[in-house]
């Protein structure tokens, strides 16, 4: 069995370091345009493009860049000119216009079939190949059993799947709906979610009475559907069954959640991490399962789901809440002012939640990414703190961090999956 490559998305710097230190072997990443995240806020710039590339040559981690929206007439251009800066710095394209195909054959760059081509079946497969794709990220509609003969009969072609996060209730992604409601294109990247909603059915034809007078009043006429919000996905989990993904020879496991943020990066990746590395070495186990399962139930996720690896969807694979039912929740603490190094001592100014002993908390940066640790001994100068308040500082020992890093208490939900 082939041990498959992690893949793990990176929305800036914070999380391509979480992504890194969680153990990926590869991230993918935009750059602001032509990407199905252009207008999230999440993505980096042309410039950062050497910093990307030199800190996970360090270690070891390729990178993908997503060049996946449809490209219009007159655009053929500024994509070339895309592809023709990153080249030098990026191990692949993801894509899904033939137009931007055509740009990566003509300048030798190595390209990825984006899901959004909705592949889901050998023969195109084979055929991408031969246009000189190296790998094929299957439609999401693709069942367990079909990505096993699709590897099966094409062992030749990577094939990448997703294997957690958001799903689209347009599996693949190519979706009109959030473009004719408020003209913000889910192909250009612009999606607002619309599908998240719960949504009202309200009659606009009212049956009359012999008198000519409405029987329904308009107030009486609408009814909220329930119980589930009808248009959103659950999120897909895939840790219950990673061994059975292993063992039909997908190449690469896809998290979803370039627009989430660095702790969930950091808490999904090495989730998968642990899971793969337990199924080559003979180790995976329902408890380990349970135990991951936990972990990736502390970050942002709706209710989890198989996806549509064991059969086409029906209303189970709808969430019943538009909320996160993250089991924990960040609260801003305040900032790193000061690290001193020989000590292993950080000094954090509070800027809102107070810090006290025994706080779990987070330290978020650019560089430092996120570390996790419960707070021990508070000092100020001599003074030993029960608490600092909002408007003081303190100092406690920590991992190295940065001046400027952001420092978060975490703190439970109470809630659980439905």
């Amino acid at each position: 069995m082939t041990t498959p490559e992690i893949l793990a998305p990176a929305g800036d710097f914070i999380c391509l370091q979480a992504a890194i230190d969680a153990g990926a072997d590869a991230v993918y990443f935009g750059l602001g345009t032509f990407n199905m995240r252009a207008r999230s806020g999440v993505n980096f710039r042309v410039e950062d493009l050497p910093e990307i590339a030199r800190r996970c040559a360090a270690r070891g981690v390729r990178r993908y860049l997503a060049l996946n929206a449809i490209m219009f007439e007159g655009e053929a251009d500024e994509v070339e000119r895309t592809v023709v800066a990153a080249k030098p710095f990026v191990d692949a394209f993801i894509v899904s216009d033939w137009g931007v195909v055509d740009i990566c054959r003509r300048h030798g760059a190595t390209f990825h079939i984006s899901t959004q081509m909705s592949t889901s079946n050998s023969a195109a497969v084979r055929f991408l190949a031969g246009q000189g794709a190296s790998r094929v990220v299957l439609a999401r509609e693709c069942t367990l059993a079909e990505v096993n003969k699709i590897h099966a009969a094409v062992p030749s072609v990577e094939l990448e799947c997703f294997v957690h996060g958001a799903q689209c209730v347009a599996e693949s992604g190519r979706c009109f709906m959030s473009h004719a409601v408020f003209g913000k294109s889910a192909c250009r990247g612009e999606c607002v979610q619309p599908c998240r909603r719960r949504f009202l059915v309200k009659a606009v034809d009212l049956y009359e009475d012999e008198s000519g007078r409405p029987v329904h009043e308009d107030s009486k006429a609408e009814f909220v559907v329930g119980p589930h919000t009808v248009l959103s996905a659950r999120d897909l989990c895939s840790l219950p069954f990673v061994d059975r993904l292993m063992a039909a020879g997908i190449a690469s496991f896809k998290i979803e959640g370039r627009a989430r943020n660095a702790n969930y990066v950091k808490t999904v990746t090495a989730a998968y991490r642990r899971a793969v590395d337990a199924v080559a070495a003979g180790r995976y186990t329902p408890e380990l399962v349970a135990e991951l399962t936990a972990s990736v139930r502390t970050v942002f996720h709706r209710e989890f789901s198989e996806g549509l690896y064991f059969g086409r969807p029906g209303a189970d694979q709808f969430a019943d809440s538009e909320d996160s039912l993250a089991t924990t929740v960040k609260r801003h603490v305040g900032v790193v002012i000061d690290y001193f190094l020989k000590a292993g001592i950080a000094q954090v100014k509070v800027q809102d939640h107070a810090l006290r002993p025994g706080d779990p908390i987070q330290i978020h940066g650019t560089t430092t990414g996120v570390v996790e640790l419960e707070v021990g001994e508070l000092r100020r100068d001599d003074e030993i703190l029960d608490c600092c308040e909002k408007g003081g500082w303190a100092t406690f020992k920590a991992p190295r961090c940065r001046v400027g890093d952001k420092v978060f208490f975490v703190e439970s939900t109470g809630r659980g999956e439905k």
